[in-house]
């Protein structure tokens, strides 16, 4: 019987294992962009990224399946980028992020672009300024400004993510496209 125990416990440790080798492969590139977008500060992205992994896999018993599991993947990141800042009581630091064309800001199609080199460079400046925009906003409004717009999550996924009623993410969608509005309306009014 004891051997029986103890096979049947190998072959769950071993599902377990393909399950969680299948989660990271299947989630880290997003997760490890949205960590990206919201630190702008690659090694401490990557570092919080494989942090989001292990708290995943420590935590899967506990996963009640009432979300998506990108939704309590970004959850922890976001939770983990919180607490990484707030120990360190330190704003992010100004590095360039190089993250997979799927997550560049704004992918226009080539046509045209590429004959036209100073609609490219037009393009690299506007999309570099609201880069920089985003990463000036407080970590609150970002984190919904960057898995609602550019992740693409719903209202009811981002609220999941971030811990807060839909109602809350609706106002802070709307504040933080005020302040990106007018941190690039000197820029927009002096490219037109």
């Amino acid at each position: 019987m004891s051997s029986t125990v103890s096979v049947t416990l190998h072959n769950s440790a071993v599902n377990l294992e393909r399950t969680f080798e299948g989660l990271v492969q299947e989630h880290k590139n997003r997760i490890y962009g949205y960590i990206c977008r919201l630190t702008n500060d690659s090694p401490d992205a990557e570092d919080i990224t494989q942090e989001v992994f292990i708290r995943a896999y420590q935590s899967m018993h506990a996963f009640r399946h009432d979300a998506a599991v990108d939704t309590w993947l970004y959850r922890i990141a976001t939770n983990l980028v919180i607490d990484r800042f707030r120990r360190a009581k330190r704003a992010p630091q100004m590095v360039p992020v190089v993250t997979d064309a799927e997550d560049s800001l704004g992918e226009i199609p080539a046509s045209g672009r590429d004959s036209d080199p100073q609609a490219t460079a037009q393009l690299f400046e506007l999309q570099k300024q609201v880069q920089k925009a985003i990463q000036s906003l407080p970590t609150k409004l970002r984190s919904v400004v960057v898995l609602h717009d550019m992740e693409g999550l719903s209202y009811e996924e981002v609220a999941q993510a971030v811990g807060c009623p839909v109602g809350t993410v609706k106002s802070r969608l709307f504040n933080a496209r005020l302040l990106l509005r007018r941190k690039l309306q000197h820029y927009m009014e002096g490219s037109s």
